[in-house]
């Protein structure tokens, strides 16, 4: 419905700034072109909906992608780049 409503008047809004060569007249679509995409992108769920169904698809499709190029971190890897990073760390 509102794809016919927003049609209809911007071709309205168009023709009516052509024939008074006022571009003013196209303001009102500023705010309706944004509401049309609103509408046009909640055809296709919420937000939320779409990231959910997107890490589902990395999770089943994809799931080399996550892991770490070196294999998991341990303990000792984690102290060893504390300590190269630790700038009062005094070895002992």
């Amino acid at each position: 419905y509102f794809s016919f409503f927003f049609s209809f008047f911007f071709f309205f809004f168009f023709n009516r700034a052509i024939k008074k060569k006022n571009p003013g007249v196209l303001l009102p679509i500023v705010p309706l072109s944004f509401i049309f995409a609103y509408q046009y992108d909640m055809g296709y769920g919420t937000l939320l909906q779409r990231i959910k169904g997107e890490a589902e698809n990395i999770l089943d499709t994809q799931s080399t992608l996550l892991q770490l190029p070196k294999g998991p971190l341990t303990y000792e890897d984690l102290e060893k780049i504390r300590r190269s990073q630790s700038k009062f760390f005094i070895e002992k």
